[in-house]
């Protein structure tokens, strides 16, 4: 069982909420959503992991047991064409649950028109191997969003 952790500080909202149809309708996998804080912050690895995949706007972290986890920052947030984010790890790298991936501000996503809200997604997964699923609520970056089977 795998614990797959938020990426950022924000509100559960979950994936239904997102404003992206590939989003909320599982189409990418089963999971949930993070509305972020409006503030300059971290987002962080969800699990331990390796990074296999690693964009100013997304990266996804595939752990031990092959399950690969992708944190999208914002929804079409690829047209911003990497202005507002930095990147803190590389491609390859091995990195720690709650390690720093990318620096990012969800209020200047907000003011260049774009929704800051991240999925997280758990890739090539069915619905039924998430169990408890964060949807609403107050989170904390590295506090649980749901358990992967």
């Amino acid at each position: 069982m795998t614990t797959v952790s938020s990426p950022l500080a924000g509100r559960a909202i979950g994936l239904a909420a997102v404003p992206d149809p590939v989003f909320s309708g599982a189409m990418v996998g089963p999971g949930t959503a993070i509305d972020p804080v409006r503030q300059p912050s971290e987002a962080v690895a969800p699990v331990d992991g390796v990074i296999v995949s690693l964009h100013p706007h997304a990266f996804v972290v595939v752990d031990e047991g092959g399950h690969g986890v992708l944190t999208h920052l914002g929804i079409d947030t690829v047209q911003l064409n990497g202005e507002g984010f930095q990147l803190l790890v590389n491609k390859g790298d091995t990195v720690a649950r709650g390690q720093a991936v990318v620096r990012w501000d969800p209020a200047a996503v907000e003011a260049a028109g774009k929704s800051p809200i991240c999925p997280v997604v758990a890739l090539e997964a069915t619905a039924e191997a998430l169990t408890d699923v964060r949807e609403d609520g107050d989170v904390t970056a590295g506090e649980s969003l749901f358990l992967w089977k």
